[in-house]
C-alpha cells in the first residue's frame, strides 16, 4: 500500500496524524511537498521588465526560490520527525493541484487537509486547489480537519422549498 500524505504549511501536522492513526505499518508513506511558480514567477518578470535581463544575478526569483526550496526541506523534515517512522519525502513544483493529482497517480490512499473556510461545515471548507484535488484524485481520499471540526449548528440552512 502506497500512501501519500498533502503537506501544506500551517496543516500538515493534521495530515501527518491521519497517516499515522489509518496507515498500516507496512504501507509506503511519501511525505509531499508542492511549490507553486506564483512568488518567484513574479519576482523573476518584474526584475525582467522593469529592470531588464542584463545582470541575472540580480534577480530576487533565484533567491526567493532558494528560499521557498528551504522551507520546504524543513517542512518535510518536521513531519518525517512527527509520523516517526520510515517515508520518503518528495518535493515537487509546478501548479500545486496538478502536482497533487500527478504524485497521486499511483497511490492507494492520498491524504490532504481542508484548505478553505474552516470556521464551518461544508463544501466551503474546500479551497479551489483542494477541491481540484478531491475531484480528480485517482485514487480514494482521505480528507481531514486541521483542528477540530466545528459543530453541526455551522451547517447552513437548506434553501427555501420552490413550488
Amino acid at each position: 500500500m502506497r500512501v501519500i500524505a498533502w503537506l501544506v504549511e500551517g496543516t500538515w501536522p493534521a495530515c501527518v496524524d491521519a497517516v499515522r492513526a489509518h496507515a498500516p505499518d507496512s504501507a509506503e508513506v511519501v511525505l509531499l511537498h508542492v511549490s507553486g511558480p506564483d512568488v518567484p514567477g513574479v519576482a523573476h518578470g518584474a526584475f525582467a521588465g522593469l529592470l531588464g535581463r542584463g545582470h541575472p544575478e540580480r534577480d530576487p526569483g533565484v533567491r526567493l526560490e532558494e528560499l521557498g526550496d528551504s522551507s520546504a526541506a524543513e517542512l518535510l523534515a518536521a513531519a518525517a520527525e512527527r509520523l516517526g517512522r520510515s517515508c520518503v519525502r518528495e518535493e515537487r513544483a509546478g501548479r500545486v493541484e496538478r502536482a497533487v493529482v500527478a504524485a497521486a497517480e499511483r497511490a492507494d490512499l492520498l491524504v490532504l487537509a481542508r484548505d478553505g473556510d474552516r470556521s464551518r461545515l461544508g463544501p466551503h471548507s474546500l479551497g479551489p486547489a483542494g477541491r481540484f484535488v478531491v475531484d480528480h484524485a485517482p485514487c480514494p481520499v482521505l480528507l481531514v480537519w486541521p483542528e477540530p471540526a466545528p459543530g453541526l449548528a455551522t451547517i447552513p440552512p437548506p434553501p427555501p422549498h420552490h413550488p
